[in-house]
């Protein structure tokens, strides 16, 4: 009950933060506008390859396909399994390589934390939940295409593929019967836009991307927990502010 608890807070919290940050980089360019200043001018033509780091922060969840034992009497006295969207965050460094005018290339090697969670709604009785905790190092290989930039700021879209290991290991005392168990691989489709915004001293990037697994992540491990699903596949949507 206490974890629960713990990130129904921290959801609220990165909701707080993701609106006040928003907020932020809408007023910021108006006031440099405003202000008449360009900041750093030629930030984009100094260098071919520059260094960063981001802050994300995102809600995941699953998307699952029923195997057909789900439907054969045996399971009769479940009604659904539904995935639930959980919070998390991820922490990044970011190597920024200049293609051409308005093309970048991106790799931002990454350490995510996630929670996946499956309610099992069982017809007559209480809710069964199976909670994944997962910290994965992740890779993620982009395509940044950037405006004409106009003042401080420039509109971008990116997109890629993100290759995941998770970084936790198991225990044999996890490995049981009585947990849902998940493959070690996984890699996902993302595509995203956001804003380059200039200031004095550093770039600011507010950036929104979606991911879509490619990977069916369901261990071949049979369970109850398991027998019900033929595919387990993530989806995140993430809010990354990125410092260069």
């Amino acid at each position: 009950m206490h974890s629960f608890d713990l990130w129904n807070k921290f959801d609220l919290l990165g909701k707080q933060i993701i609106i006040w940050a928003l907020w932020f980089c809408c007023m910021s360019p108006l006031w440099a506008q405003e202000m008449g200043q360009v900041n750093n001018p030629r930030y984009d033509e100094r260098k071919i390859i520059t260094y960063g780091f981001s802050l994300g922060y995102h809600t995941t969840a699953y998307r699952l396909k029923y195997s057909d034992f789900f439907v054969t009497p045996a399971m009769d006295s479940v009604h659904s399994i539904t995935p639930k969207k959980r919070p998390g965050f991820t922490l990044g460094f970011i190597v920024n390589f200049k293609l051409a005018q308005y093309l970048d290339a991106r790799i931002t090697p990454t350490v995510s934390f996630a929670e996946y969670l499956l309610e099992y709604n069982i017809i007559g009785s209480n809710t069964v939940k199976a909670l994944v905790e997962s910290t994965g190092v992740e890779f993620p290989m982009l395509l940044k295409y950037k405006s004409q930039r106009w003042g401080n700021s420039r509109m971008y879209f990116v997109g890629g593929i993100t290759p995941t290991i998770e970084a936790a290991g198991r225990s044999k005392l996890e490995e049981d019967k009585n947990r849902l168990q998940i493959e070690k691989f996984n890699a996902n489709l993302e595509i995203g836009f956001g804003f380059d915004l200039y200031f004095p001293l550093f770039k600011f990037s507010p950036e929104v991307r979606f991911a879509y697994g490619l990977k069916n992540v369901l261990s071949p491990v049979l369970n109850d927990f398991s027998v019900g699903l033929k595919e387990l596949r993530t989806k995140t949507l993430t809010f990354y502010f990125h410092f260069q």
